[in-house]
């Protein structure tokens, strides 16, 4: 057993949306940082090319929509000028949407399924190819989809599209990895907990007030998170086929009593 390169990801090439920010970018850092060689998306040409010089040479910005099949289309596009061949894909790009019950819109519901679950469907249909073509029994190639604790339990606010996109995700990436496994390409999910960000900003600014609500008693940091990515992405998770993995500290696991309370 080589421990050294264990959770290594030097030589592999990493596909990452949404990775301007957020979960994204310390997916993206870690991932460079561990030796890969990363392309990031996200909408906002700006904030994509900023964090990728920030992160450095071996970030790459290529900016575009994934929210729909041209904008896929043409990213997918975009990656095959580069490279001949793709070796980690992390569908994170997601949107979360709130509205009452009554007043929740069809365009809330649209957006919010067809970036959070759409998305992540066409692209693992669209890279197959790619994926598949550097992706071997000793080296296989890997999806990660990020998904949600709320696609896992229920939580309080009216997000009703954000629930049913996350749970179908999570069982998305099951059926997905029925299929891909004969390829060499293993498809599992993260179940992100609170994190602090623009998408959760009660754990942006309220970090120790939801850190009392959580078992561990705290919110997550970024190694946590990235630290799953990385084990999912490396040798490390070359046996996990399927598995949705929970970093969350023990919200949906350890939580006594199920409580949804606001």
């Amino acid at each position: 057993m080589d421990i050294s390169t264990l959770f290594s990801l030097k030589g592999r090439v990493a596909l990452i949306t949404g990775g301007s920010r957020g979960l994204g970018r310390h997916f993206a850092e870690a991932f460079v940082d561990s030796g890969a060689k990363v392309y990031i998306t996200s909408r906002k040409a700006d904030v994509c090319f900023a964090t990728a010089e920030a992160i450095g040479e071996n970030c790459i910005a290529l900016p575009g929509d994934v929210s729909t099949l041209v904008g896929i289309d043409a990213l997918v596009a975009q990656l095959k000028e580069r490279e001949d061949g793709l070796d980690i894909l992390i569908n994170n790009a997601g949107i979360a949407w709130g509205e009452s019950f009554d007043e929740f819109s069809e365009k809330g519901w649209d957006r919010s399924l067809d970036l959070n679950l759409k998305s992540p469907f066409f692209m693992m249909q669209k890279l197959r190819g790619m994926l598949k073509a550097r992706a071997s029994a000793e080296q296989p190639a890997k999806v990660i989809n990020i998904a949600s604790i709320d696609g896992q339990r229920l939580n309080p606010w009216d997000t009703y599209a954000y629930h049913a996109s996350k749970a179908g995700l999570i069982f998305l990436t099951r059926r997905v990895a029925a299929e891909l496994v004969s390829d060499h390409i293993n498809v599992t999910a993260i179940a992100p907990g609170a994190f602090a960000s623009e998408m959760n900003q009660a754990a942006r600014d309220h970090a120790e007030d939801v850190g009392k609500r959580i078992p561990a008693r705290r919110i997550g940091n970024p190694e946590d998170i990235a630290a799953a990515a990385i084990y999912l992405a490396a040798r490390s998770g070359d046996y996990v086929i399927g598995n949705t993995l929970t970093v969350d500290g023990g919200i949906v696991n350890a939580e006594i009593g199920g409580s949804i309370d606001k």
